[in-house]
């Protein structure tokens, strides 16, 4: 039974995983869907009432009937690397190889359809009050007159992009940044602008989700720091201990959201109080591994090395299984 990774090729993450699969004689095969058609090949045939398809990369062959799970972990836009790539390619390289591997009764770290809802900041933000995180007042809005509400309201606020970096090398791109009630807002009108209330803090925390296990990770704050991601600072990120409510809040998040792995960046403030920030459920954890010695990419390729779910014809019920975590 192998494990299928999907993501592009230099990726570092992805690396240190099937290090860890290779160690355990798991068998892997890497795919880029840019890669398709090309270098890799794509067959999927329906008889029978069920698919039969095969993936063939760089000679090595793969049968959706021994597919153990799938990671989606960083991959290419479909035929992106395609002699000829067009919108139209990409739609139906997408349509062949994923619906070919949703008709497989497996296991995915994430599923595309959660996935796609968990990249919503909007849902993020309300998945995690029914978790019961502590989250930050927020407001999403293209008025002006409304962002200088709630600037006045709340008067530091943070304003950062709802979906992150933009692809390529964009000319304009948007930094987390504080504000305050004084500032021009008339630019909110040029696009939706997500403000939050900014949450003074000692410490960034990064918790990374694998199935049902956690490894929380902590780094000093810097006074008025904004994004602990960015800038130097002369401390490290450390192991840290989950307290028991948080580890209950980010079970139910994960179960509501049907993902099986994710990473929660929260705000530690002066009280200890862990406000959610956001999650994203394909984020980096090889800087905290690093740092901090935790087994990560260990947990990543037990999860995905486990036993598949049992054959099942309903794949809507397959689909939801494999998609949750365990």
């Amino acid at each position: 039974m192998t494990v299928l990774i999907l993501t592009c090729e230099e990726d570092v993450t992805a690396d240190m995983v099937v290090a860890r699969l290779h160690e355990t004689g798991t068998p892997v095969m890497r795919l880029d869907p840019a890669d398709l058609p090309g270098k890799a090949v794509l067959s999927a045939e329906y008889a029978h009432g069920d698919f039969d398809g095969h993936l063939s990369v760089n000679g090595h062959v793969l049968s959706t009937g021994g597919l153990r799970s799938v990671w989606v972990r960083r991959p290419g836009e479909p035929a992106a690397h395609a002699a000829h790539p067009s919108p139209w390619l990409t739609a139906e390289t997408r349509q062949a190889l994923y619906g070919m591997l949703h008709c497989v009764p497996t296991r995915w770290m994430n599923h595309p359809r959660s996935a796609e809802q968990a990249r919503l900041k909007p849902t993020q933000l309300r998945v995690a009050h029914l978790s019961g995180f502590a989250v930050p007042p927020t407001v999403f809005t293209t008025s002006p007159r409304l962002a200088q509400q709630f600037a006045e309201e709340h008067r530091d606020v943070v304003v950062k992009s709802a979906s992150g970096p933009p692809p390529g090398e964009p000319g304009l791109a948007l930094p987390t940044t504080l504000i305050g009630p004084d500032a021009d807002f008339s630019a909110v009108a040029a696009g939706p602008a997500l403000l939050q209330r900014y949450v003074p803090k000692r410490a960034d925390i990064r918790l990374t989700c694998v199935g049902t296990r956690l490894f929380a990770a902590r780094k000093r704050a810097e006074p008025g720091q904004v994004d602990g991601r960015f800038g130097d600072t002369e401390h490290a990120w450390e192991a840290a201990a989950v307290p028991e409510r948080i580890g209950r809040a980010v079970h139910e998040y994960l179960s509501l959201a049907q993902l099986a792995y994710a990473a929660l960046d929260f705000a530690e403030d002066e009280d200890g109080v862990w406000w959610f920030l956001e999650c994203n459920q394909g984020g980096q954890f090889g800087f905290v591994e690093l740092e901090t010695g935790q087994p990560i990419s260990e947990a990543v390729a037990q999860w995905l090395a486990a036993p598949r779910i049992p054959a099942q014809r309903s794949t809507g019920s397959a689909a939801r299984r494999g998609a949750g975590p365990s």
